[in-house]
């Protein structure tokens, strides 16, 4: 993950927080991997000169993120779905 410092989050955080709660507004519980991949994908195309060095490396960021969502969401949620429910 990479932790910026608060100073830059400070610019940042009001405009995500915002963000998400009008996804939350615009998108069902049905929807809302779809309009969560309409947001990146605008993000991303919004940010980056057309060149295949920045895809690729857009590419690597959300592959990091991917993996830092699962280590720090997906992981401790599972762990407890385990102490709950028992292992395999």
């Amino acid at each position: 993950m990479p932790y910026i410092t608060q100073e830059n989050r400070n610019l940042i955080d009001k405009e995500i927080d915002l963000l998400i709660k009008k996804i939350g507004q615009t998108a069902t519980e049905d929807s809302i991997a779809g309009v969560l991949n309409y947001c990146i994908t605008r993000l991303l195309n919004g940010m980056i000169p057309l060149q295949y060095r920045a895809f690729n490396e857009l590419i690597g960021v959300l592959e990091c993120v991917k993996l830092e969502f699962y280590r720090r969401t997906v992981v401790p949620y599972e762990n407890k779905k385990i102490q709950e429910n028992g292992d395999i």
